[in-house]
C-alpha cells in the first residue's frame, strides 16, 4: 500500500452497517490491501447487536453511531463526518479491487469539473458463470429505468465517489429521515441539479448478490424506489425535470447565477 501522492486528493470511505460484521471484515480487509490507502474510513454503525462497531476498530476505522433507523440516515451521517476531499461510498458487503482508491483518486485529479464517479461490479457470489453478466443486467436495468425519472445518470451506492464540496451543497435537501427512501436516487436527485456525474471504468467492484435471494427483498426494493421517486414530485416530474436541467445548464454555460432549491422537509 502507498501513501497519497502529492497533489491528489484526500479520501474518506463511507460504510454504512448494520449487523454485517463478517462482511465487514472482508470489506475492511480488501481496503487494508489497496494500492493507494484511503485517508480515513468511516463506518457508520446503525444500531448494531453483533460485533460490527468492534471490527471496525480493530482495523482503524473512525465508528459513528447512527441510531435513526435506515440506510439513508446512515449514509448522511457518514458523508457529513467525512472530512476528505472525496468521499468514497461502499457497502459492508462490498469487495472493492485494490486499486479501487488509486482509480478513484486519479480521475478526480484529472477531472475537476466533475464532482461524482459512480462506477459497475460484479458479484461474488451465486451461480459463477453469471456473476458477472447478472450483475451487468441489473446495474443496466436500473439506469434505464432511473435515466428518464432523473434527466442524467444514476448513481450506485455500492461503488460511489463524490466531492466533499458537492455533498455540503446538497446535505440540507436530502430526505435523510425516512428509512423507506432509496438513498442512492434521492442523492442522484438532489447532486444532478447542480453537478456533473460521470461512469468511471476501472472501479472494480465485487457485491454480494443476498439482496436478491428472495422476492420480498427484490419487491421492498423497488417499492423504495418508486417512493423515491414520487416523493419528488411534482418539482421533478420527468418534463419538469429536463427542462429545468437544460435551462441550468444553459445558464451555467453563460456564467449566470442560477437560485438554489428549497431544503427537503
Amino acid at each position: 500500500m502507498t501513501a497519497r501522492p502529492e497533489g491528489s486528493p484526500t479520501i474518506s470511505v463511507v460504510i454504512p452497517v448494520k449487523d454485517d460484521a463478517n462482511e465487514l471484515h472482508r470489506c475492511l480487509r480488501a481496503l487494508q490491501l489497496q494500492t493507494r490507502e484511503p485517508d480515513e474510513i468511516v463506518v457508520v454503525d446503525n444500531g448494531s447487536s453483533d460485533a460490527s462497531a468492534q471490527v471496525a476498530r480493530e482495523f482503524g476505522a473512525r465508528v459513528i453511531r447512527c441510531d435513526r433507523s435506515g440506510i439513508p440516515a446512515a449514509s448522511s451521517a457518514g458523508y457529513d463526518a467525512a472530512t476528505g476531499d472525496v468521499i468514497a461510498r461502499l457497502d459492508a458487503d462490498c469487495i472493492p479491487a485494490r486499486t479501487w482508491i488509486e482509480t478513484v483518486a486519479d480521475a478526480f485529479a484529472r477531472r475537476p469539473d466533475v464532482s461524482v464517479f459512480t462506477g459497475g461490479a460484479r458479484f461474488v457470489d451465486g451461480p459463477i458463470a453469471l456473476r458477472t453478466s447478472l450483475a451487468a443486467g441489473y446495474l443496466g436495468a436500473y439506469a434505464l429505468v432511473t435515466v428518464p425519472a432523473l434527466g442524467h445518470l444514476p448513481v450506485f451506492g455500492s461503488n460511489l465517489a463524490f466531492r466533499r464540496s458537492a455533498w455540503q451543497g446538497i446535505r440540507s435537501h436530502v430526505h435523510r429521515q425516512d428509512p423507506e427512501l432509496h438513498d442512492d436516487l434521492d442523492f442522484a436527485f438532489h447532486v444532478g441539479e447542480r453537478h456533473r456525474i460521470r461512469y468511471l471504468r476501472g472501479a472494480a467492484m465485487g457485491i454480494s448478490m443476498r439482496p436478491f435471494a428472495s422476492g420480498a427483498d427484490f419487491g421492498q426494493r423497488v417499492r423504495r424506489g418508486v417512493r423515491t421517486v414520487l416523493v419528488h414530485w411534482p418539482a421533478d416530474f420527468p418534463p419538469v425535470r429536463w427542462v429545468r436541467l437544460a435551462l441550468r445548464r444553459a445558464l451555467h454555460r453563460l456564467g449566470v447565477p442560477v437560485p438554489r432549491r428549497r431544503a427537503a422537509p
